[in-house]
Parts: C-alpha cells; structure tokens; sequence
C-alpha cells in the first residue's frame, strides 16, 4: 500500500504517472547495463583540514597533496575540520526541515527565498529523467534580502552565516587545486566571490514506489566545486571506474566534488565525476549544497596548452545547458565543447 502524500509533498506521484502511462513503461528506468552495475558502499577518500592551518609545512604539503590526488583520481572527498560549527549545522538543517514542511501551494506560489521553489523535472520526456526531490536553488546575491523570507526570518540569518562559511571553505580549497596547477592561490578569487555562488537547499521525501527511482538523474556539476552537507540517511551514489558506488554518510564531514568547470581549467587533470542521488522509501532525505560559481562573463579555458576544450563564458556554459536540458530532458555538458 502506497504512503498518503503529506500537504508539504510536491505532487511527484502524478508527474510519475503521466510519464508512466505515456511511455507504456513498467519498469522504473532503464540504462546502459555497464553503467548499472554496482560495487556497494564506498568511503570517499577522508581529509583532515587541519593540516593546511597547520604551522608545520610538511603537514601542509601532505594535506594539499591529499586533495589534489582525491580531486584526480576521485574527483569526490570528504573533509573534517573544516571550520564550520556542526551546531551551527544543526541549526541550518532544522530550519531547512521547517520550510520544507510548509504546505505545497505555498512553496510553490508565494514567491519564498527569491521565487527559487523547484520540484520533479518539468522537463522529463521520460522517466530516467525524473527525479523524485524539491529545492530551493538561491543565488547568493539574494540571500539577504528581507523580502523573501516571509514567516521565515530566522532562516535568513543562518543563510547568510552558512553561505559565507562555505565560501571561505570553497576557496580554501580552491587555491589549494590552483596553486597545484602551478597559478596564483587567489586566482579564482577574482572570479568567484560571495556574490557569484549558489545555494541548494534540498529534500527527498519518502518514496513509496521503488528504491530505483532518481532523487537527482544522473549528472555532473556546473560550477568549480561543490561542497554538501547531508543527513545520515545516505542515497549518494558516484560513478567511479565506469560503475555506481554507494557513499557511506559520515555524519562528522562534509563532501567536496569537483564541477566542470575545474575539469576544464586542469585540462582533465582534476575530475568532475557522474553522481546521482536514489530515493528512500522509509525516510526523507535532506542535504545543502554550495555552488563555487564564477560570474556570467568569466573566461573559462584551460590552464595550459594543448587545451581539450573550447574556451567559453560561463554565461555560455550555462545557456548551453539549459537548452540541451530543455530540449532532451538532461544535461549533455562538457562534450559540447571538446576540441
């Protein structure tokens, strides 16, 4: 017996259903059997941050060189110490948990966090593009801004907290990449500042259909690198020698993936790996995660030549992927600008 769907739910199971009865499927979905194959659970390569505070520059030296292998062999770590309170987490999670129960027809009308209230894919064509989760995507330039936190003023200020710790995290560890690269430490902090990133707020609710079907399809990031906080519930899942592992939550780190970006300024050295999300039929799943996003007329190109890519804005980048993403339901990315 299906589970009722709560008044906070997004209606996922009617948009399952129509893409159900107009493909005549009765299976979930359906992929490259190679790409489907799983090895179970994995630990992702664990990295004690306090090693770059330290005074000692081999402890440093060590600790770079633990992120720059996680970053190319990986392209998935987790990092503890990393100076963010997991007090302050906690709180962030609560409030998340508070405007994600708030009725649907709210979420979805009343302009909440910059109108930024996304569920489902509108525009799956089929069903192993649909994903069973619901967001607030919020550009860091509104964060503070009053007007879109309603009933929620609370959440704003520990918004603003979480989107200037995670930033000061992000280029950490970005001029640690850069600088193995051999560039300037504060290279991207010209292109990437507090006003140029992202921040999703993510729920998976409870899934009453199958352990199958996507929480989030398929996908690589957009950006330079993403750092997430998740719950313990798990449903991570990266592809890693041409096959899906599971990640083992660790409820003391939090996770750092490299995005396309940085795949194209390492020339391939750094890896923006495949990831997707599965859902749960017990529990609801929730994470955050930020974005390190340059601005729209940043020039994105390799740092050394030959180059693999076409050189490109991230304003370009961007408007690719949404068109592919409007035209065939997913996103096609970094192949659209190889050489």
């Amino acid at each position: 017996m299906m589970a009722m769907r709560t008044a906070s739910d997004p209606p996922l199971l009617d948009q399952y259903g129509t893409l159900l009865r107009r493909h005549e499927e009765n299976q979930v979905s359906r992929c490259n059997d190679n790409l489907c194959e799983m090895i179970g659970e994995c630990e992702l390569p664990l990295i004690d941050l306090s090693g770059l505070r330290n005074c000692n520059g081999d402890e440093r030296k060590a600790c770079a060189a633990a992120i720059v292998k996680a970053s190319s062999e990986w392209g998935f770590f987790q990092v503890v110490n990393h100076g963010i309170n997991p007090e302050f987490l906690g709180e962030m999670r609560r409030e998340q948990m508070k405007v994600f129960q708030t009725p649907f027809e709210r979420k979805a009308s009343c302009g909440l966090l910059n109108d930024s209230y996304r569920w489902g894919n509108p525009t799956a064509t089929s069903l192993k593009h649909f994903f069973w989760s619901e967001a607030f995507h919020i550009p860091l330039t509104k964060i503070s801004d009053d007007a879109w936190y309603g009933e929620f003023s609370t959440l704003r200020e520990v918004l603003e907290k979480l989107a200037a710790e995670m930033s000061k995290l992000a280029q950490l560890l970005a001029e640690v990449l850069t600088e193995n690269l051999g560039q300037s430490k504060g290279i991207l902090e010209e292109i990437c500042n507090e006003n140029t990133g992202f921040l999703r707020l993510n729920r998976y609710p409870k899934c009453p259909i199958s352990p199958d079907i996507f929480g989030i399809v398929p996908h690589t990031d957009s950006d330079f690198l993403t750092i997430v906080y998740q719950d313990q519930v798990g449903g991570l899942q990266l592809m890693k020698d041409s096959k899906w592992v599971a990640v083992k939550p660790n409820q003391d780190a939090l996770i750092v993936n490299i995005g396309d970006l940085f795949q194209v300024w390492s020339n391939n050295q750094y890896k923006s790996v495949e990831h997707k999300v599965m859902t749960n039929g017990r529990v609801e799943r929730y994470s955050v995660a930020y974005f390190l996003c340059p601005s729209y007329d940043s020039l994105i190109e390799s740092y050394k030549e030959p180059s693999t890519y076409k050189k490109f804005t991230f304003g370009e980048y961007r408007k690719q992927v949404q068109e592919d993403v409007q035209k065939t339901g997913h996103k096609v990315g970094l192949p659209r600008f190889l050489l």
